[in-house]
């Protein structure tokens, strides 16, 4: 019989969530089994954050090449090196490799276990020939691309976000199946990198987000060459002489597409197979695992965090979940997740970035709310920089409290970060009248939108009484 290993922690997925668990827990002293059964890093690494910015990146350098003119730069017609763009990419993982590395960890004092993981009772793991016996265990397997059941794609060479960045030529022509962040962000990359992409799209591109912000993010992307069909509905797919052949159906009508690849971006699924989750007495769905407000399974022992647990499914947020689970699991600290304060960014260009509530969840849960705008045309930065298309979005209770926040525009990603601190710190939208914004910076718009709560102001009787009064006797 195996010998048992016992620990403190025993952390499953080696991913973000998975990680941030281990060596925090291992630097905190205590000691630390992690079981990783594919490579270290996961999905954001190897598959999703990672290199999906890097590609878009490239992208970007290639636009800038063609578009150049407006600046009074002649542009040119970029040159592509796919294999070089391959290098690129590559060389971005193995630039942050080393950080999520086995040898890294194992010099934290970490037991790294490279097997796969499944729980034979409530409080025991085999992975390989190994058993672990822990105080505490954390789930963190993250999760895995979602196939749809199209007709014919069993039969297609598809690509997933695991297996595009493989790619070392240009897939011209490529139809993505999905219209949502993954999809729209591959598509413009792509179509900047010279393929013509095409997205299959059954409901509407980008339906998840207002579409008062998506309309910025979805006419740049077709204005960069992406045809993006809405309510497409596939009814066939074959694959002959290494071309792939697509029958449409769209309001009635049904064409024939060509593609060299297909990549299917349609929803993610949890990585729950093979865990072994009823021995545990863990329940679970075909959603995820199902945690309490602490990341607790049913099965006490064991937490879940991340993209297993059923949550939004960001790095970031994984990351929030593994310091609760610290706090909880290690100090005993009472906590509660909550997700008001999460932000989520789609990488397009423009980027699209929210947090909070949208205008439509407010009106739905308030009866009365404000919402503010201020357009980046109105932006001098934004101007300067030939980045004008966009418009910041705020919305609030009728006394100022902030409920939730929308940008779309140039580097959305990182203005929309004061507004997931205001929310979380319970600001009132004040706060950002009151501080001082260097110019000129895209920061401004977050101001210039906060100041237009106060807009009413100038119409208000006592107000324009006091302000006669001062000017007449001050």
């Amino acid at each position: 019989m195996a010998e048992i290993t016992e620990c403190d922690i025993c952390v499953i997925g080696a991913g973000s969530g998975g990680l941030s668990v281990a060596a925090a827990a291992a630097q905190f002293g205590s000691s630390v089994v992690l079981i990783e059964k594919g490579k270290m890093g996961g999905d954001c690494l190897n598959y999703g954050c990672v290199p999906s910015k890097a590609l878009i990146a490239a992208g970007k350098a290639a636009y800038s090449q063609s578009h150049s003119a407006q600046f009074g730069i002649a542009p040119v017609v970029p040159k592509v090196d796919f294999n070089a763009v391959y290098n690129h990419i590559h060389g971005v993982i193995a630039a942050i490799e080393p950080a999520d590395s086995q040898e890294r960890f194992e010099g934290l004092g970490v037991d790294v276990i490279r097997a796969e993981a499944t729980f034979i009772d409530k409080k025991t793991v085999q992975a390989g020939d190994r058993l672990i016996s822990a105080r505490r265990f954390v789930i963190a397997t993250g999760s895995s691309p979602g196939i749809p059941p199209v007709p014919g794609l069993g039969a297609i060479p598809y690509v997933t976000n695991e297996t595009i960045f493989d790619n070392t030529e240009l897939p011209d022509p490529l139809i993505i199946i999905g219209g949502g962040p993954i999809g729209m962000e591959m598509a413009q990359a792509h179509a900047r990198l010279g393929s013509s992409v095409t997205v299959l799209e059954v409901m509407k591109p980008l339906s998840k987000d207002d579409p008062e912000l998506t309309k910025f993010v979805i006419s740049k992307v077709i204005e960069d060459g992406v045809r993006v069909i809405s309510g497409a509905k596939i009814v066939a797919m074959d694959y002959r002489d290494k071309k792939i052949t697509v029958e449409v159906q769209t309001d009635g009508k049904q064409e024939s597409l060509e593609a060299a690849q297909i990549l299917v971006a349609a929803g993610r699924n949890p990585n729950i197979t093979g865990l072994g989750l009823d021995a545990a007495g863990i329940k679970h769905s075909n959603r995820g695992i199902k945690v309490n407000g602490a990341m607790k399974t049913s099965n006490k022992r064991v937490y879940a965090i991340g993209d297993v647990a059923g949550a939004f499914q960001f790095t970031h947020v994984a990351n929030y979940h593994a310091g609760l689970v610290i706090r909880n699991a290690l100090f005993g600290v009472r906590v509660k997740e909550r997700t008001d304060h999460i932000p989520w960014v789609t990488y397009t260009d423009p980027e699209l970035a929210n947090v909070g509530l949208s205008e439509e969840q407010a009106r739905a849960k308030f009866r009365k709310i404000n919402v503010l705008r201020w357009p980046f045309a109105e932006n001098d930065r934004a101007q300067a920089e030939r980045k004008a298309g966009g418009l910041i979005k705020v919305i609030t209770n009728p006394k100022g409290k902030i409920l939730g926040a929308a940008i779309v525009g140039a580097n959305a990603g990182e203005l929309i970060q004061p507004w997931s601190l205001a929310i979380s710190s319970g600001l009132n939208i004040k706060a950002f009248t009151d501080y001082v914004v260097p110019y000129p910076t895209m920061g401004e718009v977050s101001k210039r939108a906060a100041v237009t709560f106060y807009s009413d102001l100038t119409s208000n009787f006592w107000l324009k009484l006091i302000r006669n009064i001062t000017k007449k006797f001050g």
